[in-house]
């Protein structure tokens, strides 16, 4: 019996009987949806299966994908939250009705309280309810009591801390609970809701329901700026770290082709399983990053950005968009790898470069900068800048370009200056050589770090030369140290009583204060004075209080003085008679109210405002028995409190005693400067975010150059044997890294300093330096050589063995 297998039985079979042959699979398709789909999923499988060093791989470039995508989502999530973050400020508001409704059980008196406490602001309503049903605003289930307030959960813990203790003397009402979410703006607001029982008019205004529609305050050009800057700085960088981190691990990926040509596959199966490698790697990085957003969201809450606080919630991308960012991203992945295998033949014994080694042209490389800065330049003379579609399409626009220009600058750079380098240390030669010979992995690897330096200066120039605009603005208006009040004046005995207290208050050094008024020229024959007449503006006081505004020789009660202000209405004289009820607006149905400037005021001389000083140009000053406050209409306390700087919390106590006076007084002054704090936050952020960038850029960097390595395993070896140290091996790895990223670095700093030259000077602000950030941004740059370095000796000394040199 043979011993071997009968070809014509299975084994088992008897005399000449033949196995019935199975039929042959039908042949699968070379192109269309099936063909992409088979070969897609198979380079997927091939990278999920491709051991430690392809995970390595996979995960790096999930972890690229996975910054571009939460960074998406994070743009495509701010016009969602923006909308819930107004529509919150319009449902509980009231801004006053046009026509005022009469008292009815189902209307409240209504008025703002608002306060700042050491720098942070907070919101205050005050409200006397008319009737038994008065409207509610969101986040308010039944109103307070009389003299007590509901408070969001950040005040109450600000009032229940040791730190505030001042401002529980200013808020003296009882706290009955807190406001729900949907009367917050967001979670870290301050604000409260109070019941007075003595809220009259002109205090505060009747109005009969919460909600009221108007056009938010649009953001000034320089938020505008800033916040498109800081979209086009994060998102360049993540782009091009996305597509070069889809390209990790060619060298290997692309010997595994060359077996699957070896058993039939052709160049377009080859190239899709490779698109299916990189989308693998994409999906888990749009998986991944879609988790980092939902995670990161969750600090939302805990940041606050020029005033916007918002809750978690509000970061919800739209469905649309949603949808792009899931199709997109993987379609870009599989586009970058087609891309990058154009000029790659795969063979079933090897990889045939199809194209010979191009010059690289500089044409086209400097035109993308000289576009983006013929965009940018002609809005230097647009003043003042408008944050129109088409300013910010074309600011958005010019600055990618600017940045993108680095990125297509930076290779023929590196091949311009390496292709002139000779001589030197063999170190120094080795990876000269090396770049001259392919500098396509390190500049693709190294352009992440430019353009991400690039747009960290560009926006710290920004931000700090507005920080240094809204600081230099801050201590010219606040050289004086002084305080303005302004509240409703019912009779001149309440504002004594309020220069009395505020002259009692810890670290106060002077006041002054009047009752301040706005009179027109009475109407001729029925008919209204001409509409460009000056109002004319009085100030009330006692004799004491006037001679702080001008010099007035004797003075005593009763008496009035005309001024010698420059704009004065000539019809302002003695003798004169004036209305006291002047019509804000022409046409306004008001009844004159009569005042006879007397025959005996004299002439008074304004003193000369003092640098730092707000003070008004007064037309007539008055003393109180001359006129009676309440026959003024709109009449306001007017008082400026200086105070010593060098006296803890002398503000908040000035605050203090202005809310005991009239809980509903405003403040305007320069002490506190909100932007300082906000602007360091949001550059210290920033600066981090950078910092992560380089070290994600600097991992990839460091894939690129192990590959470069194990491509060159053979020759490392041949030069271990010959006796190469493996300090001279070790150096040109420096070398080789250092020469693209010092170059990257020297562009990224002339495209940062250029770009927010040009920030600054749209906004026309002074172009400002910050040398210590550019430095550090630099610095760490730098800190990425040594890094990648460092981390690609140990596959260096692997590498540079005699078992290399064996071969089949």
């Amino acid at each position: 019996m043979s011993l071997l297998r009968s070809p014509a039985g299975t084994g088992g079979g008897r005399g000449g009987e033949r196995a019935p042959t199975p039929p042959e699979p039908p042949a699968a398709p070379r192109g269309g949806p099936g063909a992409w789909a088979r070969d897609l999923l198979m380079g997927m499988r091939f990278a999920a299966g491709g051991g430690r060093e392809g995970w390595i791989r996979t995960a790096l470039t999930a972890a690229g994908v996975a910054l571009g995508v939460a960074v998406l989502l994070l743009g495509s999530s701010v016009p969602a939250m923006m909308a819930s973050f107004h529509g919150r400020e319009q449902d509980r508001e009231n801004l006053g009705q046009r026509h005022e409704p009469a008292p009815a059980d189902n209307t409240l008196r209504y008025t703002s309280v608002d306060t700042t406490f050491r720098g942070t602001p907070i919101r205050g309503r005050l409200v006397r309810p008319d009737g038994t049903r008065p409207p509610l605003p969101p986040g308010v289930r039944q109103l307070p009591g009389p003299g007590r307030m509901l408070v969001s959960p950040a005040l109450k813990e600000l009032l229940d801390s040791p730190e505030g203790a001042l401002l529980r003397d200013r808020l003296r009402y009882e706290t009955a609970g807190t406001l729900g979410d949907q009367g917050l703006l967001g979670p870290q607001e301050l604000t409260f809701f109070a019941q007075s029982a003595t809220l009259a008019a002109p205090d505060g205004y009747r109005i009969d329901h919460f909600g009221k529609s108007w056009d938010p305050t649009p953001m000034q050009a320089p938020a505008v700026l800033l916040v498109i800057m800081t979209c086009v700085a994060l998102l360049t960088p993540v782009m091009v770290f996305i597509g070069t981190s889809v390209r990790f691990g060619n060298e290997r990926r692309e010997r595994r082709l060359a077996a699957l040509r070896l058993v039939g596959a052709d160049v377009r199966t080859t190239r899709r399983i490779a698109s299916g490698e990189a989308l693998f790697g994409a999906l888990l990085g749009l998986v991944g990053g879609t988790a980092l957003f939902l995670g990161g969201r969750r600090f939302a809450s805990v940041i606050t950005l020029w005033d916007i606080n918002v809750f978690p919630s509000d970061l919800t991308p739209g469905p649309l968009a949603a949808a792009l960012i899931a199709l997109l991203v993987p379609a870009a992945a599989v586009l970058v790898t087609l891309f990058a295998q154009r000029a790659v033949t795969v063979e079933p014994l090897g990889v045939v470069r199809d194209r010979p080694p191009v010059r690289r042209r500089l044409w086209w490389r400097l035109a993308l900068p000289v576009v983006g800065a013929a965009l940018l330049v002609p809005l230097i003379w647009e003043r003042p800048w408008a944050g129109t579609p088409l300013a910010t399409f074309r600011l958005a626009a010019g600055a990618m370009l600017l940045l993108f220009g680095v990125t297509a600058l930076l290779p023929w750079l590196v091949d311009a200056v390496v292709g002139r380098l000779h001589g030197g240390p063999v170190p120094w030669q080795l990876a000269v050589r090396r770049l001259q010979l392919s500098s396509g992995s390190a500049t693709r690897a190294v352009s992440g770090i430019t353009v991400a330096v690039a747009g960290a200066i560009a926006i710290h120039m920004l931000m700090t030369g507005m920080q240094a605009g809204y600081a230099h603005a801050y201590a010219e208006s606040g050289k004086v140290p002084r305080i303005g009040l302004w509240g409703n004046a019912k009779d001149w005995q309440r504002t004594e009583r309020a220069l009395t207290a505020l002259r009692a208050t810890p670290g106060v050094t002077a006041v002054r204060g009047t009752v301040d008024a706005l009179a027109g020229r009475m109407p001729t024959a029925g008919r209204r004075p001409a509409s460009d007449a000056p109002p004319s503006t009085l100030a009330v006081g006692s004799c004491a209080e006037l001679r702080k505004l001008a010099r007035l020789g004797s003075c005593r009660d009763g008496d009035v003085y005309v001024t010698d202000a420059p704009r004065r209405d000539p019809a302002t004289r003695p003798g004169a008679t004036l209305d006291l009820n002047a019509p804000l607006v022409e046409d306004d149905p008001v009844a004159p109210r009569p005042w006879k400037i007397p025959g005996t005021a004299r002439p008074a001389r304004l003193l000369a405002p003092q640098r730092g000083s707000d003070r008004l140009l007064y037309d007539l000053l008055v003393t109180p028995s001359a006129i009676d406050p309440a026959r003024l209409d709109g009449a306001t306390m007017e008082l400026k409190v200086d105070f010593d700087r060098a006296t803890p919390d002398a503000v908040e106590y000035i605050r203090n005693t202005a809310a005991r006076i009239d809980p509903a007084m405003n403040e305007f002054s320069a002490v506190d400067n909100p932007h300082d704090e906000q602007y360091t936050s949001v550059r210290d952020g920033l600066f981090v975010g950078a910092v992560i960038t380089l070290l994600l850029i600097g991992a990839g960097l460091i894939i690129a150059t192990v590959e470069q390595l194990y491509e060159r395993r053979r020759l490392l070896s041949a030069l271990d044997a010959h006796g190469t140290r493996r300090a001279t091996l070790g150096w040109s790895v420096l070398w080789q890294t250092a020469i693209p990223v010092v170059l990257g670095l020297g562009l990224a700093l002339v495209c940062g300093l250029a770009l927010g030259a040009l920030l600054l000077s749209i906004i026309d602000s002074a172009v400002v330096v910050d040398w210590l950030v550019v430095g550090a941004m630099t610095g760490i740059g730098g800190g990425v050589i040594l890094f990648v370095t460092a981390l690609s000796l140990p596959p260096l000394w692997r590498m540079m063995r005699p078992e290399g040199l064996r071969t089949e």
